[in-house]
């Protein structure tokens, strides 16, 4: 039997730019998301929109409620405990098969990804800098050798990258994140496996504080803000679709 080729739908492409634009921030946690205006945006019926939507909807992305619409996900404080327990059991995991199975190899990438987010950061590149903490994060599960571990963490990781782009705003976060980041990498390398575990959960577990005060801030902000918001949505997605 011969496969059947697929390409991308018109859904997947909707979706891929709605996830792009949320994960690198360029909407607020919370905002809300005008199916009408979407499909005005990228010149596409609502229908595949609203399919989109459920996409990220599924991977919780997105927060769909009954006749409110839908929304950029923010999380509860419960939420985002929920969500940096759950990382830390998935990475710690997944970084004790990868020094098992291949510590040299491990070690490299990760030296490799350090030396990536250490030029971008000499040169302001903020998202490039984004883009390379989240490779380094997903080096722990490209090692593991788990498929499963791995694919549940790819469940969260659109979440995970999108809280930690607006972490990115604070610079003594971003400070301590780098520093962490480089002592796990020097760590690997010197196959100090304990040392990694305990850099990972205090490296999580700061991030769950600043997350939550992140949070806090938005949900004790301004509750009417969607007329700010739609014509944010619009400038966003216009030059995301040329």
């Amino acid at each position: 039997m011969e496969p059947i080729e697929r390409g991308t739908s018109l859904t997947e492409t909707v979706a891929a730019k709605l996830r792009a634009a949320i994960v690198s921030g360029d909407y607020e946690l919370g905002q809300p998301l005008s199916e009408r205006i979407l499909a005005e945006i990228l010149h596409v019926s609502k229908t595949p929109v609203r399919e989109a939507l459920s996409l990220l909807r599924m991977e919780g992305l997105v927060k769909v409620l009954p006749q409110r619409g839908a929304t950029v996900f923010l999380p509860s404080e419960d939420e985002v405990r929920d969500l940096c327990e759950l990382r830390q059991a998935l990475e710690c995991t997944a970084v004790t098969r990868a020094m098992q199975r291949d510590s040299e190899g491990f070690a490299d990438k990760l030296d490799e990804i350090v030396e990536k987010m250490t030029a971008a950061r000499a040169k302001g590149k903020t998202r490039v800098y984004l883009e390379c903490d989240t490779a380094f994060h997903q080096c722990f599960f490209d090692f593991c050798g788990n498929q499963l571990m791995a694919s549940t963490y790819a469940l969260h990781s659109g979440k995970i990258a999108a809280l930690r782009t607006h972490l990115a705003a604070r610079p003594t976060h971003t400070d301590l994140s780098f520093d962490e980041h480089r002592q796990i990498a020097e760590a690997a390398r010197k196959n100090h496996l304990d040392r990694i575990l305990a850099l990972i959960n205090t490296h999580i577990d700061r991030t769950r504080q600043s997350f939550t005060r992140i949070v806090d801030a938005i949900q004790t902000g301004p509750q009417s803000r969607s007329e700010i918001t739609h014509g944010r949505q619009r400038s966003t997605l216009a030059s995301r679709s040329n």
